[in-house]
């Protein structure tokens, strides 16, 4: 089994006295390369704080994330930067295309903002496997949600990154095209052995991940699947 990700005793407190809310209280984490990670947990329960921390986002009161065995707390603010657009890859429930791109340079964007060449034949195989060669020069406007979030995951596939982090990512979507998603999302981890960690409050949507992670309370209280059993 190859860690990918490494979280070690991290918490996340804000306030004082009677007002402390400990958003994260002590949750250790790992994560397996090429595997898709389901994390859920009500509104509240420090599932979302968790997953900022491990995409550098946010920096934890106490505690330590590894990624690929790089520890995020020994980056200064510019290297944390280009850390994440090499080697996270992030996909949001509101999509956060640029409007004024067309759909290949969406794609590529973050792979040219660090000057870098894209891999335009592997880029080609993410874009033929999600069904998108015919949009390739279409605006986010002129697509459906469904096409939007899957041009988002092409983004966050792209750069080659070690981890891929999805925040609701079918939570502005109906039911069917959900599936849809979570399916390409499921299978593009197997098929380009890529490290998913997932957050929703929808148990089916969750039911597809390889494992299962709920947290409460800031706190992991369960874990299903292969990697927990």
């Amino acid at each position: 089994m190859e860690v990918i990700v490494k979280a070690t005793g991290l918490k996340k407190y804000y306030g004082k006295g009677e007002a402390l809310v400990k958003a994260l209280d002590g949750v250790d984490l790992e994560i397996e390369r090429g595997k898709f990670t389901a994390i859920v947990g009500t509104s509240g329960s420090g599932k979302s704080t968790l997953l900022n921390m491990l995409g550098g986002l946010d920096v934890p009161s106490e505690g330590s994330v590894q990624i690929g065995g790089q520890e995020l707390s020994r980056l200064n603010s510019e290297q944390a930067t280009i850390f994440r657009r090499k080697q996270i890859g992030f996909i949001f429930q509101n999509y956060n295309l640029i409007p004024v791109l067309t759909v290949w340079e969406n794609i590529i964007f973050p792979i040219t903002l660090d000057g870098r060449k894209p891999d335009e034949k592997f880029i080609m195989e993410i874009v033929q496997f999600l069904g998108l060669e015919s949009r390739l020069d279409t605006l986010p406007n002129n697509l459906s949600g469904g096409q939007q979030q899957r041009v988002a995951i092409a983004r966050a596939l792209a750069s080659k990154p070690s981890l891929i982090l999805a925040d609701e990512p079918t939570g502005n979507l109906d039911s069917r095209t959900s599936g849809d998603v979570v399916g390409s999302l499921k299978v593009t981890s197997a098929q380009f052995r890529q490290s998913i960690v997932m957050i929703t409050h929808n148990p089916e949507i969750a039911a597809q991940a390889d494992r299962i992670i709920r947290i409460e309370d800031g706190k992991i209280v369960t874990t299903f699947g292969k990697a927990g059993q």
